[in-house]
């Protein structure tokens, strides 16, 4: 080992780092607001992903068009990131098949990830999960298409678990709005919106499985939107929320202005970024041995937190000292 030994490398040898991925997930269904999308990617940067809605998005009877106009778009000049996945249609719909077809063998090189909506049991995600691999190796696709997971229904909360260690999954999303409608009223619509979708008992609960589960098995948890689309301090104060009170990492918009509170509010406080790039500095010159920072001991158990703090810095667009910035060069 070297003094001068990438973190990735020194950290996380022979192990899966946990994923770092913008903390901000954008919904566009046309091909007019996923070319907004875009343009506004190219404008801010790569802070937060894209997600082309194949389900929702899709006019009825043209799917199969819709979803070759999300390819065409994964694979033109305007995704300049390579960061926009795909949303496909839910287990129980005739044309998830179709869907997954037509994305994995059109631009399964350029997708960020896919994502499954409304699933009811873990059995159903596998199923879907198998197919996109098959349907991958059969295109000639090398590399892994990571999964994102929407957690919505009384099934899937209860498979959390199983769902959370299928292969390939990279995100647990939790979706609210689908979530309190399966509940038939038992829970009332001010809990779709804050400050009731934080302090109802069941969603609340539901929200803190999904996080818990997502973490344990080093898949990256994700926030559901808020409802409330122009009021950005409304957008920044749930974003807080889901951070600092339940651990969500990354969080929808479906705004354009919801896109930079939700950045802000996710983003690693400034000061503990600053600690952490000094720590790891350090630890790089000790050959990541043991070192003391301002009296604290600091080992490998440390610098794996600070590392992965750094790198949640970076994808949300913050300045780093120029050494700490040279590794994502």
């Amino acid at each position: 080992m070297t003094q001068r030994m990438h973190p990735r490398q020194a950290l996380f040898e022979g192990e899966r780092p946990f994923p770092v991925v913008p903390s901000c997930e954008h919904f566009a269904g046309s091909e007019k607001l996923i070319g907004k999308a875009f343009e506004l990617q190219a404008k801010l940067g790569p802070v937060f992903d894209i997600t082309m809605d194949c389900e929702d998005g899709a006019p009825t009877g043209r799917e199969k068009q819709h979803a070759e106009m999300v390819v065409a778009m994964q694979t033109s000049a305007a995704n300049k990131f390579k960061q926009a996945g795909v949303r496909v249609h839910d287990p129980a719909h005739d044309l998830w098949r179709q869907d997954v077809d037509v994305v994995v063998r059109g631009a399964g090189e350029h997708l960020a990830y896919i994502t499954i909506p409304k699933p009811t049991a873990a059995s159903q995600v596998a199923e879907m999960i198998r197919y996109i691999q098959e349907t991958a190796q059969a295109a000639g696709v090398k590399r892994e298409i990571p999964i994102h997971v929407l957690i919505e229904t009384h099934g899937a909360l209860r498979e959390v678990w199983d769902i959370a260690r299928l292969p390939w999954v990279q995100v647990l999303d939790f979706g609210l709005m689908d979530f309190v409608s399966g509940h038939h009223g038992a829970i009332p619509s001010s809990a779709m919106k804050s400050p009731g979708q934080f302090e109802h008992a069941l969603v609340a609960r539901a929200k803190a499985e999904v996080v818990a589960a997502a973490l344990a098995a080093g898949v990256v948890p994700a926030h559901n939107v808020t409802l409330d689309l122009k009021n950005v301090y409304q957008t920044h104060a749930d974003a807080r929320r889901a951070r600092d009170e339940f651990g969500f990492l990354r969080m929808w918009s479906i705004y354009p202005a919801q896109i930079q509170p939700i950045v802000a509010a996710m983003a690693p406080d400034f000061s503990e970024v600053a600690r952490a790039s000094e720590i790891l500095l350090a630890a790089q010159a000790a050959a990541w041995g043991p070192i003391q920072h301002a009296g604290d001991l600091h080992d490998r158990a440390t610098y794996r937190y600070f590392w992965e703090l750094v790198q949640r810095a970076h994808v949300s667009g913050q300045q780093l000292p120029e050494e700490v910035a040279a590794w994502f060069a």
